[in-house]
């Protein structure tokens, strides 16, 4: 069982065995082994019935969330140093900035678990499965990271993804919306660039585990457009002018091409929103 620290969150400590209970837990937990060693507790004891669902509770967090390390220092994009790629200490970068994307998503997953009630036991089990997934990814990258002579926290990363994620914790659609569909969304495009340039430096290793990151990231994105559709039937609302709307509403990046469709439609894009997409 994980002990929930007091001054994370206020909640009857009787549901202590509860999935949305623990998953603040483990949002609050700033260490991160100890984070990522509580997500596949959590995981594991879902899976074998050891832990109940309340989806009415109202929890609310009364101190900073997530639990973050004091490492890696958080600073603007702009001001995160590139790398060439043909050091080591290059790649170590790319590994890092990799992971701390996955640490990021691991911490949105916890986020959509417990900030939002009264959704279907499905989209609790959902996000609890990118929980898991995105927490398997960061240790595959920081073991990388170490086998090259670094460990995460030794290079300065930037916190955009996080700071979408806040800008909609008050609105459920806003927030499947835009970032898994949106922010997460821009890993597909990414993760083939990411791949070759790693490749061309030698390191598959690494390559490897960008190929793992992509076959699981397409099923993350699918599942917030799965929630995302569900929501907008659900409360009828047109998907694509509401997706727009949102999208101005919180100041959301402008995306650039290229965009990995092939990604893009096995995560359930239809054609529209992605015609859409290239026309931006």
């Amino acid at each position: 069982m994980i002990q929930p620290p007091d001054s994370c969150f206020a909640v009857d400590r009787a549901a202590a065995a509860e999935l949305r209970v623990v998953a603040l837990q483990c949002l609050c937990e700033a260490d991160v082994a100890a984070k990522v060693a509580a997500v596949e507790a959590m995981a594991a004891a879902w899976s074998d019935g050891g832990m109940a669902l309340d989806a009415a509770a109202t929890l609310e967090a009364v101190a900073s969330i997530p639990g973050r390390p004091p490492q890696p220092a958080l600073v603007p994009p702009r001001e995160v140093r590139h790398r060439s790629m043909a050091s080591v200490e290059g790649r170590a970068a790319m590994i890092h900035a990799l992971a701390h994307i996955e640490f990021n998503a691991i911490n949105l997953a916890l986020d959509a678990i417990w900030r939002f009630a009264g959704m279907p036991p499905d989209y609790y089990a959902d996000w609890l499965r990118v929980a898991k997934e995105e927490a398997y990814h960061f240790g595959l990258l920081a073991a990388h990271l170490r086998s090259l002579g670094f460990a995460y926290g030794d290079f300065s990363a930037h916190n955009s993804l996080w700071e979408l994620t806040e800008k909609t914790s008050d609105d459920i659609v806003a927030r499947m919306a835009l970032v898994p569909r949106m922010m997460e969304a821009r890993g597909l495009d990414a993760s083939p660039r990411t791949r070759a340039k790693l490749a061309q430096a030698g390191d598959e290793p690494a390559a490897a585990i960008i190929d793992i990151i992509l076959r699981d990231e397409i099923g993350h994105v699918a599942i917030g457009n799965r929630w995302y559709g569900w929501l907008c039937q659900e409360r009828q609302l047109e998907p694509l002018v509401t997706f727009a709307a949102l999208a101005v509403q919180y100041k959301a990046p402008i995306l650039r091409g290229p965009f990995n469709l092939e990604a893009r439609r096995a995560a359930g894009f239809s054609e529209q929103e992605l015609l859409a997409l290239q026309q931006i």
